[in-house]
């Protein structure tokens, strides 16, 4: 931060900022030059020197310590308005307040230098921790597919008239999931990088909530999973006017997360309920749920939980917290008392009912 500050004004302006500081305490010390004695006013001199060194570069410090001196010898040691000092001991007090004034302003400007190494060491180590875990999730999760894919499609090239009919189908339907899984990662991806662009903006347009929810059940339960998915929307809910896209990939990456990372015997429950100008929707599952230190970090981009089975690049609950952000709503994690987690979105938008009031 202080690096910011410094970047953010030219030598020539930090020079003339640290004489005017040093300028106006003078002044203001020099107005109650009757109240204090001129030794108090060289400790006051020296906290604004040291002030002046957290903020601006070596030369300008050194340059506003040496005028700092000066001025204390002119205006406040005896005899006054010369630079001639009258004492043996004054003259060793402007000395060691010019060296003490000096080595203060090195002193912190080594110090800053290296926390500023340090700083440079530490978002390098994180670089690369963040590389490698890119790295790592990547190259499992975009191998995995593509290896299914060549490897089914071998098996169709080279031994086709081997293969039955049902055979083929199944080489088919494994290069059509093995293709929907890369695509999705690839979604993910795109995705993170639209929402750190911060160019991403919700196109909204009315959605039936019910066949959005519906739809996005549809693509999971074709992906062969186990658990039970229970929905519960009351039929009369109005239309809202959302990003369709954005809602679509909310909820699919919190209902596929729930049948990836929940026991084949649990339940998935999806409610979505109408607050007035508020859509709440609830996703919610009887599995384990989450460890209790974990739940403030599972919308972070490429976290992992840990004790959780391989594979994931650890995007989509942050893709779901940015998309849900995006549209202007929030969302919120818990653990149930009774097992498991549930997730709430809760997003004010405008809803048919409200079109049709101002219709009438």
């Amino acid at each position: 931060m202080v690096e910011l500050f410094i970047n953010k004004f030219s030598k020539t302006k930090q020079y003339l900022y640290s004489i005017l500081l040093i300028f106006l305490v003078a002044g203001i010390c020099f107005i109650f030059s009757g109240y204090i004695g001129y030794r108090v006013v060289a400790f006051i001199l020296l906290v604004t020197v040291s002030l002046i060194a957290m903020f601006f570069d070596i030369l300008p410090v050194l340059a506003a310590a040496l005028m700092s001196a000066l001025i204390w010898d002119y205006f406040f040691i005896p005899p006054h308005f010369t630079l001639q000092v009258a004492t043996t001991d004054d003259s060793i007090l402007l000395l060691m307040y010019f060296v003490i004034a000096s080595v203060n302003a090195v002193l912190t400007y080594k110090i800053r230098q290296i926390e500023k190494v340090a700083m440079q060491k530490e978002e390098k180590a994180n670089t690369v921790k963040l590389y490698n875990t890119i790295l790592n999730s990547l190259s499992h999760e975009l191998r995995t597919p593509i290896a299914a894919i060549i490897g089914a499609t071998d098996n169709l090239q080279n031994h086709n008239e081997k293969l039955t009919q049902n055979n083929r189908y199944e080489l088919v339907k494994e290069i059509s999931k093995a293709s929907f899984r890369l695509n999705q990662q690839v979604e993910n991806l795109l995705n993170m990088s639209r929402l750190e662009s911060g160019i991403i903006q919700p196109k909204k347009d009315w959605c039936d909530i019910i066949e959005v929810i519906y739809d996005v059940v549809k693509r999971i339960e074709e992906n062969g999973i186990s658990q039970k998915i229970n929905i519960n929307i009351n039929p009369a809910i109005p239309l809202f006017k959302l990003d369709k896209g954005m809602l679509e990939q909310v909820i699919y990456n919190l209902v596929n997360n729930a049948a990836i990372y929940t026991d084949a015997t649990c339940i998935i429950n999806i409610i979505a309920i109408c607050h007035a100008d508020v859509l709440q929707i609830i996703i919610e599952d009887n599995g384990k749920g989450f460890i209790p230190d974990e739940i403030t970090h599972v919308f972070d981009k490429f976290y992992r939980l840990k004790n959780t089975k391989t594979g994931g690049t650890g995007l989509g609950l942050s893709i779901v917290k940015g998309f849900t952000e995006a549209m202007g709503g929030s969302i919120y994690l818990e653990n149930l008392s009774t097992g498991g987690a549930r997730f709430t979105i809760n997003i004010v938008a405008e809803t048919s009912y409200q079109k049709n009031i101002k219709n009438e």
